[in-house]
């Protein structure tokens, strides 16, 4: 970045000490120590008798993680407290994904479970997020007891919502805001935050302009808007300052992020350079917009994860046409190969939507073929599924069979679940640095633990590890989906 892009980046975001970014979190409580300052509406759970309590489910991306600490935090900061029970409750909350239909069904049923409560004591139920957006009034028509309908773009008004549904008003609010970015609203920190205070996500940017005939979230969230920097770094100061390890930057295209003259590569770098933060992460990239310079300033810093999620969705030129994806593959496969040129040794994971409208059985193995060339270290893969809103639904009949379909998705698993495997296994005696995030689901021995290149790894417990303690490992066993390692050193 040129010393005016960074003047102007300043201008935008000043660097401040992390004291002096904490202060802003919570200037009323000037008393408060430094780590309870930066936890800010979370260290209000203690201090007074709430005025109820909330329980939240989350289904769907990580922005709707983000989207749930936001939440988490202005109902907090009402005097509300959080917990794990729904049966201690006074608002149950389903945060919620919908880029696929059976997300949504599988909410509706959690719905109608949890709605048993309302039959024990009063207790105001709503259905927050993307599906909210997405269904609207339907939500109610098929779910009567749902008091509390709020789309993506509602949260700064949840408390009043939340206080309005306690005295019996049924509440929609499903309006999209396109300058709503949610700027200086904190998420709930610390232990009292969903990822336990080791890894903190900060939107950088909401909404999506790139309108995939496939794909609802332009429908959902919005178009695309940028957070102002100077939000983001105070954002990222404060998670700093109140210990947290990571920060991963989100947004549906989150390297398209412009803010007046700030570009991605700049965000990036200024975030990377806040004293004592371990590691930076993002999601998602789009391909068309992932230019050099965010690939320099990613070899660049140690701080910046070694690690990309790129979305193919398909590798026919045919399929990303009627996707309007933009891009070709043979451009995709040049950007696979020019992060691999200059980062040696990244790991990029991805996308694939299989039978998607009119693929035909040589479309197919394109992709099967560009699967194998390119050997992805993992990959998310789907079978095609009409969402009510696309511009496939509207205007792209849906001719794939469900069981070609399934044959293809089966084909595809088969195939990246031994390449899978066989890049693990190449990693045995590597030596890798991983930050420990919680306790393995294996056994109350061993924890989990996460390499720079966002691979999991199980390790024995060893005095000195817990979350948010990096160490480094060398790795003795792999499967396809995981590394076992040994604890060489802690700290």
């Amino acid at each position: 970045m040129s010393d005016a892009g960074l003047v102007q980046l300043r201008r935008h975001a000043p660097l401040v000490p992390a004291s002096e970014a904490t202060a802003t979190v919570r200037a009323e409580a000037p008393s408060a120590s430094l780590t309870a300052a930066a936890v800010g509406a979370a260290s209000s759970f203690s201090s007074v008798a709430p005025a109820g309590r909330v329980y939240i489910e989350t289904y769907g991306c990580q922005m709707n993680v983000s989207d749930t600490e936001m939440a988490l935090g202005l109902l907090a900061s009402s005097g509300y407290a959080r917990t794990e029970d729904p049966a201690q409750a006074d608002v149950i909350l389903l945060n919620t994904c919908a880029v696929r239909e059976r997300a949504e069904d599988r909410v509706f049923s959690r719905a109608s479970e949890l709605a048993t409560e309302k039959k024990r004591r009063p207790v105001v139920l709503g259905i927050t997020g993307c599906m909210a957006e997405h269904l609207k009034e339907k939500i109610r028509e098929r779910a009567p007891y749902v008091d509390l309908v709020l789309g993506p773009d509602a949260y700064r008004r949840l408390a009043e919502h939340v206080d309005a549904a306690r005295t019996g008003e049924k509440i929609q609010d499903t309006v999209l805001d396109k300058f709503e970015t949610y700027e200086g609203l904190d998420p709930m920190r610390g232990d009292a935050g969903l990822t336990g205070g080791i890894t903190g996500h900060i939107t950088i940017q909401r909404g999506c302009d790139k309108f995939c005939t496939f794909c609802i979230v332009p429908y959902t969230r919005g178009r695309e808007r940028g957070i102002p920097p100077r939000e983001i770094l105070r954002q990222a100061h404060a998670m700093v300052a109140a210990g947290y390890q990571e920060i991963q930057l989100l947004g549906q295209t989150v390297n398209s992020y412009r803010y007046e003259d700030v570009g991605f590569a700049d965000l990036l770098r200024a975030v990377a350079a806040i004293p004592g933060l371990g590691r930076v992460r993002f999601t998602s990239p789009y391909p068309l917009d992932f230019s050099a310079d965010v690939m320099a300033a990613m070899a660049a810093s140690p701080v910046i994860c070694k690690h990309v999620h790129l979305p193919l969705q398909s590798a026919s030129d045919g399929v990303l046409a009627r996707m309007r994806r933009g891009y070709t593959y043979e451009v995709f496969r040049q950007l696979v190969t020019d992060l691999r040129a200059t980062m040696p040794g990244i790991a990029i994971s991805t996308d694939f939507l299989v039978g998607f409208c009119d693929e035909t059985e040589e479309e197919f193995e394109e992709t099967l073929r560009a699967l194998e060339e390119l050997r992805f270290d993992t990959a998310f893969l789907f079978a095609y599924s009409e969402r009510e809103g696309t511009v496939a639904a509207r205007k792209m009949p849906d001719t794939v069979p469900e069981d070609v379909k399934q044959r293809r998705l089966s084909r595809l698993i088969e195939a990246q679940k031994r390449i899978s495997g066989e890049i693990h296994a190449s990693l045995v005696g590597r030596t890798e640095r991983v930050l420990i995030e919680a306790p393995s689901k294996r056994s109350a021995t061993e924890w989990l633990a996460r390499t720079d290149t966002f691979r999991s790894v199980i390790v024995p417990a060893t005095e000195g590890l817990r979350p948010g303690v990096f160490a480094e490992i060398r790795v003795h066993r792999a499967n396809s989906a995981t590394l076992f390692g040994e604890v060489l050193s802690v700290g």
